[in-house]
């Protein structure tokens, strides 16, 4: 998922179809826990809680979600050409970079460490699907970005507002690049969400080639640990829910 939206785009597809293979081959079934953590736009606990220290970037490569902690999900660990600096992924309104970041493997504000992984969602089986129908299935997989941060002091608190911030400011749309990748990002709308001590969620619609791309981005915070989920589907009409089993499971390892 090098970047937010065309690569990532591709990547999806050549992805799904190595899920579809695993899943016609006897992978696990997909799972879902039929409930979802959606409420109010942009909900939020106290954000009272004590400062702590960050932990490290070990430390976070055990916190962060993996194939154990979600059924019906494969997750792997974002390769190192997958992963650039927050120097490279800049914006034309300088609100909208906890956007982009958030977006794109990067931990908004000032992350002391940061791990990333990609969780992929299994094709459903089914066995009278014709080979075709078969195709379409794997093609619609949703592929999540899941980038867990950890903060010195109020830096999640701080990271976290600029993120909600952000979803107010740029709701009319930017211009994101990434690693030299124009990409037009036409709308940003708040959607529902609870999850961890306070989150925010957007449909985030973006121009590819002159066609809308939709995707969602959650962010929330448990403590001083900042979770982002992009979520992305080369599906027709782009990803239309929340990839609550992602979350939950997400904000379960975090305690």
């Amino acid at each position: 998922m090098r970047t937010p939206i065309r690569t990532a785009a591709l990547a999806t597809t050549a992805v799904s179809l190595a899920l579809l293979v695993t899943a016609c081959g006897g992978g696990k079934e997909s799972g879902d826990k039929g409930k979802g953590t959606e409420s109010a736009p942009g909900a939020s606990a106290s954000s009272t809680a004590p400062a702590a220290e960050a932990l490290s970037a070990a430390e976070l490569d055990k916190l962060i979600v993996e194939t154990a902690d979600i059924k019906g999900h494969q997750v792997q660990k974002a390769k190192a050409d997958e992963i650039v600096s927050a120097d490279k992924v800049t914006t034309d309104k300088a609100a909208c970079t906890p956007i982009a970041h958030a977006m794109s493997f990067i931990s908004p504000g000032s992350a002391a460490a940061s791990a990333q992984r990609q969780v992929l969602e299994e094709p459903k089986k089914s066995a009278t699907a014709s080979p075709e129908d078969a195709l379409l299935n794997g093609l619609g997989v949703h592929i999540t970005a899941v980038t867990l941060g950890s903060y010195d002091g109020q830096g999640a608190q701080e990271a976290f507002a600029s993120v909600k911030k952000a979803g107010t400011e740029c709701a009319g749309g930017f211009t994101v690049v990434h690693a030299q990748e124009k990409t037009k990002v036409s709308k940003v709308e708040p959607v529902s969400v609870t999850a961890g001590d306070e989150s925010v969620a957007f449909t985030v619609t973006s121009d590819m080639e002159g066609r809308p791309f939709v995707s969602k981005l959650v962010v929330l915070r448990k403590g001083n640990a900042l979770a982002s989920f992009s979520t992305i589907t080369v599906a027709s009409g782009g990803v239309k829910v929340l990839p609550t089993a992602v979350i939950d499971a997400q904000v379960k390892k975090l305690g």
